[in-house]
């Protein structure tokens, strides 16, 4: 699929970027642009590749007119730049809302404008029913990803939907770690919370998928296995060979007990594609959607929820060495 393409990536420098782009270059696409906003992750992040094909480009997407000249002839954009830690998305949501929307709005008219084969939007559990800002601003792109199918353009948009990826940056894995080597404790929210998680090699994979087999106007869903975060933490004690105190802190502004991945009033429009995926289907009619999707099963349940089907602590010990967390 991406053989001797250009493809763009927004905010590229960050974990989501590394390992895409680590993926990308053995497909031997033409060129790779990452195109964010710091100069030294740039220059870092040159240093770590060196391959020709990669280029970088300072820039922002809350401006039109930068993004404009980065998707010149490019065949297709990976759109991860975005401002995503709920705590700062709360307190500052002016600045969520410029770089979560409008940058997204941006993308989808740049895209258009340059004549872009497709756009790929990275999309979390947060935008499903959404109790923060971020989350809104989340289910806003989402939307806005979708209807841009409409615009009478060649080009494609599609979602695809995950949870909490093990090695981003901020991921709580790193945190817990460091917790629990540096202070001899780990803060946990409330010790009932539980969330999704994925290695973010194989979330890259399933992210390639989506890509290839979408048409437009999807939003697909990663299922992620799930477990209470007080097992994610006593796994890493364990491995450590650290008795650590758990903290209870509280629930923060925005928080969510359990995250959700799919909402009831989103399951009536939702398909199994596979054991990896299911597809939200747009309640617009976007032609040639719903007959794609027709001889496929819709889901048996209302709600996709973390609170389901958790994961032993074998289970999340095993996922954790396979996303090199653990020896």
């Amino acid at each position: 699929m991406f053989t001797n393409q250009r493809i763009l990536v927004t905010g590229g420098t960050g974990s989501w970027g590394y390992e895409l782009i680590r993926q990308l270059l053995p497909q031997q696409p033409k060129q790779i642009i990452v195109f964010s906003r710091n100069e030294s992750s740039q220059v870092a992040m040159s240093r770590t590749f060196e391959d020709s094909r990669l280029s970088f480009c300072i820039g922002d997407i809350r401006d039109k007119e930068a993004l404009m000249r980065a998707c010149e002839r490019v065949d297709y954009v990976f759109h991860l730049a975005v401002l995503k830690h709920v705590a700062v998305c709360e307190d500052q949501p002016y600045e969520a809302l410029k770089t979560n929307v409008i940058g997204t709005q941006n993308v989808i008219e740049a895209s258009i404008a340059n004549g872009v084969k497709r756009v790929i939007y990275i999309s979390t559990d947060k935008a499903a029913n959404p109790s923060n800002f971020y989350g809104m601003t989340k289910a806003i792109g989402e939307k806005l990803i979708v209807y841009a199918n409409l615009l009478r353009s060649e080009t494609t948009f599609v979602c695809v939907r995950g949870g909490n990826v093990l090695g981003t940056n901020g991921s709580v894995v790193h945190l817990f770690a460091s917790q629990i080597k540096n202070k001899g404790q780990v803060c946990i929210t409330d010790k009932k919370m539980t969330g999704f998680f994925l290695a973010l090699q194989d979330a890259i994979k399933l992210l390639f998928k989506a890509s290839e087999e979408s048409i437009g106007g999807e939003i697909f869903v990663m299922t992620m296995p799930t477990c209470r975060i007080v097992d994610l933490a006593s796994v890493l004690m364990e491995d450590m060979g650290i008795s650590a105190e758990m903290i209870e802190t509280g629930i923060s502004p925005g928080e969510k007990i359990h995250e959700t991945l799919l909402t009831d009033h989103e399951s009536t429009t939702t398909i199994v594609y596979d054991q990896e995926y299911l597809v939200i289907l747009p309640t617009i009619d976007i032609p040639g959607l719903r007959q794609r999707y027709s001889v496929q099963p819709k889901v048996d349940f209302e709600s996709y929820c973390s609170s389901q089907s958790l994961m032993t602590k074998e289970e999340i010990r095993s996922m954790l060495v396979r996303g090199g967390f653990l020896s």
